[in-house]
């Protein structure tokens, strides 16, 4: 199975006119990501909190995003979200992706969201199986 994406993604596509077309600034070497989400009010679920689900989405894209630029081809195995504090809307949310482990078919990540102040929000971590080509 080969991942191809023709910029249609709901997170990062710059072709899907309904998407939140989230930029990320990648590190390689370090093997990091980084981008910076601000909500509207259509995100969210509590008055004037981010909607867990939006929340859990960025976790996810922040980690499967690193994946994918690094040129692994996996798909999420599993994703575990731990919620800290509420997600404001209307703030910029800092969203950070981190490669932890890279094994023969395994693939472990962490993600978190912050506030600009550093105050962390929610932590993710996800483990990726690797797709052989066929």
């Amino acid at each position: 199975m080969k991942f191809e994406t023709y910029g249609n993604c709901f997170v990062c596509g710059v072709n899907n006119p309904n998407g939140l077309q989230l930029s990320f600034e990648i590190d390689k070497e370090r093997q990091t990501l980084k981008t910076t989400f601000v909500a509207s009010p259509t995100f969210q679920g509590w008055d004037g909190i981010v909607h867990g689900g939006m929340i859990g989405t960025l976790l996810d894209e922040a980690m499967a995003k690193l994946v994918y630029e690094l040129g692994y081809q996996a798909i999420t195995a599993s994703l575990e979200i731990k919620f800290k504090k509420p997600a404001p809307i209307l703030e910029p949310l800092n969203v950070y992706g981190q490669i932890t482990e890279v094994s023969k078919r395994l693939i472990r990540a962490k993600a978190h969201v912050a506030k600009e102040d550093g105050t962390i929000l929610a932590t993710g971590t996800s483990t990726f199986l690797k797709q052989s080509a066929k």
